[in-house]
């Protein structure tokens, strides 16, 4: 039998079979959408058989699509982990792997372990999708990321959740504001200064009026931000203060912010690497999860020691 199409036929076919776009799945290997197109009707030619009904608005598969996307993605997959262990080739391998991530968590986790990846796998390009927990929840969710860096998740029956560390909130001021000399500060004595916060469509936001439902003389907020970020440079402009999880502050060497532990009560917050239970990672994607869960201890020396405390999840 003389079999007409290549792997780069093969790897076109999965692109739309997963995305269900002509352009999408172009797009997604680099291809214009006329060359796209011919290498399916190359494939489907080299086969005898239809793989995808096709109108102006819609791709599907057909039956005989369908059984011969799931060998071929599985045939992918054993290929690409085959050549993902061999050494030098491994090194000459081409992708990308998409990871999203809370801004705050970024910095934690991810410039080490990308630096050691990129020395093995110094062509695959990884893209870094910054986020609030909501939208980096959906990306993963939707499979526009591989999988995620969140503090929300685990509640999802589609998502795996694997923890990686709790931290706790803690004030964020100013070294010259009059709370910045102490060892801890309550939630109460917080809210007696001019007090800022991330907004109620925050993941945050959300922990913090949770775990502060039933404490009387709670903060009142006198200025809202969208991100972390911002809130943390509204404190060094000297505007008030703010309560922030401890990966989002800089580290103790700052020239001008400090933070101080809350209590009464201590609100934690559980980080972990968040990806779809209905779809296993390609093998490119795995490298590198597997990589974040073997230095999840690990902690830059510039940043902040956030306190190992048992997680209420």
């Amino acid at each position: 039998m003389n079999i007409k199409f290549d792997l780069a036929d093969i790897q076109a076919f999965a692109a739309v079979a997963e995305l269900q776009s002509f352009r999408a799945a172009a797009e997604s290997i680099h291809l214009s959408q006329p060359a796209f197109s011919r290498r399916i009707e190359k494939l489907e030619e080299a086969l005898g058989v239809r793989l995808l009904d096709r109108t102006t608005r819609r791709v599907t598969l057909t039956a005989v699509g369908r059984d011969f996307a799931r060998k071929t993605q599985q045939w992918l997959d054993d290929l690409d982990g085959m050549l993902m262990g061999l050494g030098d080739m491994a090194a000459r391998r081409m992708g990308e792997v998409t990871i999203a991530c809370v801004p705050s968590a970024v910095y934690y986790f991810l410039p080490q372990v990308v630096k050691r990846y990129h020395e093995r796998f110094p062509r695959i390009r990884v893209k870094v999708h910054d986020a609030s927990a909501n939208e980096v929840l959906v990306a993963v969710a939707q499979g526009d990321a591989d999988f995620g860096l969140n503090f929300i998740g685990s509640q999802e029956a589609e998502i795996e959740f694997k923890p990686v560390l709790a931290e706790r909130f803690v004030a964020a001021c100013r070294r010259d504001h009059a709370l910045a000399r102490r060892k801890k500060v309550t939630w109460a004595e917080l809210g007696r200064h001019d007090f800022m916060s991330v907004g109620k469509t925050s993941g945050n936001r959300l922990l913090m009026d949770l775990a502060l439902a039933n404490v009387p003389d709670r903060p009142q907020c006198l200025y809202e931000a969208k991100h972390v970020t911002t809130l943390l440079g509204l404190v060094e402009a000297g505007l008030g203060v703010a309560a922030v999880p401890s990966l989002a502050m800089p580290g103790r060497d700052h020239p001008t912010l400090v933070s101080i532990p809350l209590v009464e009560p201590v609100v934690t917050r559980q980080m972990g690497l968040i990806k779809r239970r209905s779809k296993s990672l390609s093998p490119a994607a795995q490298q590198l999860y597997d990589l974040l869960v073997a230095t999840r201890s690990a902690r830059p020396r510039s940043a902040p020691a956030p306190q190992k405390i048992q997680s209420g999840r």
